[in-house]
């Protein structure tokens, strides 16, 4: 059931109990993550940290947590699915779940006893009413019977109407119930079509901080963090983004003022958050201006970088904003400080003229002390390169999970600037594909969407056997496609990527996305696609990951799929 009081509800019940927190590997998690250990820090509340990767992962982990802990935190998972129904826990186990993803699984709307939902209910949610997908077995049956041992006791020519009577009620009990069962088979295929996010998780545990009044410019940071990573990771639609951005600035407005009067507001270690609006450049001030835009998917997109005319474009694009080439190409901290101080402005103007309209995006900055400042991009792409990085001793998943929350911390910046080296790598290797896919045309169109295969062989393609990379990596495909075709058609289609997952054991990592556009509502219906694309042709595959359009399959099953697919969705 939904959570009306998120302190009285949630926060008081494991004020003085040990909790298990069950954290997702993506960003949003891990900074709901860190605000919730702050919190738990404060009031001297005992947890354990167990970081699960998918449902085997969140199966074993309850197994071997479950009789040492009574209540369960689920942060970015175990919503969309009957939790109860998977991991038949005990009846006193109580499981807190945060999750941005939806639709929500209708048995843990209505469980009143051990599932306590912390999402908010403002956000467009659509749950079909509790009639319209449960009604009372044993009252049916027990009309049925009342009614059969009552004739019993009549004369028999009396009992052969009531007989005749009494089936006729049967029949049409029965074809009222045909009704209702086809009705919601009906509402729950419309409820459960389409997959998408909600409220970031981050953002949910800093309402709580702010209700508890122990809310910090830490726990805001993560939460600004948290809703970035849904606009970086093409989450959610653009207006819930700005919504979000304004909700968030309020709060920062707050910090900030609150922060004037004191004595150590311009301390080395001050902390100072500030709202921008900032150029979608990735990581440009860690980096020269020139590489990000090279490697910033809208910059790369626009000028159609992949080809010798989009290379022209873009020095003719340097030369209008007046920059000299050996500026734009040191790192951004050499630049001239004249340079710098207007760049926005200068490469907003020219870029209007390129037609690129939306160079600017609104997000926040951070100034550590006097030296180090960060956009919330730069933390979303450095811990997102440190959770899946593939380098050479740096495979074990528990292992880069401590590694991408400690670089959260402002405490750790070694490791924060390592995971933006790590995400210079990943964004060029990103762009490198993205350029061989469309000049060697191995985007194919299928019919009802594009395909695209990654071959074994093919540069980085371990570093996209990654869920958070390769669904990066589809983004900015589907963006290049669409600049790159003349077929309009093709512009309206979604996009089906599939690359080598493990060689050994012969699967493959299947991801899909929703057309790209505009007014995109970024809801996804590759999830249940590609379950009944599985069922249908018995192909081996694995659902595991939490987002349902993220699969892996045998490659061999790999032809059989994607048929049983377009006639499925043709």
């Amino acid at each position: 059931m939904f959570i009306a009081d998120i302190k009285k509800d949630f926060y008081d019940v494991v004020a003085n109990q040990r909790v298990a927190l069950l954290v997702a590997a993506d960003i949003d998690a891990l900074c709901a993550c860190k605000i919730l250990q702050a919190l738990f820090h404060c009031d001297q509340i005992q947890y354990t940290l167990v970081p699960v990767t998918g449902w085997q992962d969140l199966s074993t982990a309850f197994l071997e947590h479950k009789e040492q802990f009574r209540y369960f935190v689920l942060i970015n998972c175990g919503a969309n699915v009957d939790l109860l129904e998977m991991l038949q826990p005990d009846s006193d186990s109580i499981f807190f779940i945060c999750d941005t993803r939806r639709p929500v699984d209708v048995v843990n709307v209505y469980n009143d006893t051990q599932i306590k939902l912390l999402i908010k209910e403002d956000d467009d949610l659509g749950v079909p009413t509790y009639d319209d997908i449960f009604r009372d077995e044993d009252e049916e049956e027990g009309e049925d019977s009342g009614n059969e041992s009552d004739e019993g006791s009549e004369p028999s020519g009396k009992r052969r109407r009531f007989d005749e009577g009494a089936i006729e009620r049967r029949i049409e009990r029965q074809r009222a119930k045909r009704q209702w069962e086809a009705r919601r088979r009906e509402i729950l295929f419309d409820y459960e079509q389409y997959e998408y996010h909600g409220t970031s998780a981050a953002m949910m545990f800093f309402e709580l901080a702010f209700v508890l009044t122990k809310d910090t410019k830490d726990m805001l940071w993560w939460a600004i963090i948290g809703l970035t990573d849904q606009w970086v990771h093409d989450k959610i639609p653009h207006m819930k983004y700005v919504s979000d951005i304004a909700t968030v600035q309020r709060h920062v407005s707050r910090h900030n003022h609150r922060n004037e009067d004191e004595e150590n507001s311009l301390s080395i270690d001050c902390m100072r958050i500030s709202f921008e609006y900032d150029l979608r450049l990735a990581l440009y001030h860690h980096w020269s201006l020139y590489e990000s835009i090279c490697n910033s998917y809208y910059t790369a997109c626009s000028f159609k970088l992949w080809t010798l005319k989009g290379q022209k474009k873009l020095q003719e694009f340097l030369a209008d904003m007046g920059l000299p080439l050996r500026q734009v190409k040191q790192k951004f901290k050499s630049m001239d400080t004249t340079i710098k101080e207007n760049l926005r402005d200068v490469i907003e103007e020219s870029s209007n003229k390129y037609g690129m309209k939306d160079i600017r995006i609104q997000t926040f900055g951070v100034h550590f002390g006097f030296k180090n400042s960060f956009l919330a991009s730069d933390m979303v792409h450095a811990a997102a390169a440190l959770l899946e990085s593939t380098e050479r001793d740096e495979n074990d998943p528990t292992d880069n999970f401590i590694k991408a929350l400690d670089a959260l911390s402002r405490s750790h910046l070694d490791r924060l600037l390592s995971g933006i080296d790590l995400a210079k790598k990943k964004l060029i290797a990103i762009q490198q594909t993205v350029a061989s896919c469309i000049c060697t045309n191995i985007i194919l169109s299928q019919g009802p969407f594009l395909y695209c295969y990654l071959m074994e062989g093919t540069p980085d393609v371990k570093l996209f056997s990654k869920p958070l990379a390769l669904t990066l990596l589809c983004k900015y495909l589907l963006t290049a496609f669409i600049h790159s075709t003349r077929n309009k058609r093709c512009k309206l289609l979604p996009l089906i990527m599939a690359a080598p997952k493990d060689v050994e054991k012969g699967t493959v990592i299947v991801v899909g996305i929703p057309p790209e556009s505009e007014t995109s509502d970024k809801k996804n219906f590759f999830g249940r696609a590609f379950e009944k694309a599985a069922e249908s042709t018995s192909s081996r595959t694995l659902h595991d990951h939490f987002d349902t359009s993220i699969i892996e399959l045998k490659s061999e099953d790999r032809s059989k799929f994607l048929d049983a697919l377009i006639t499925l969705l043709s």
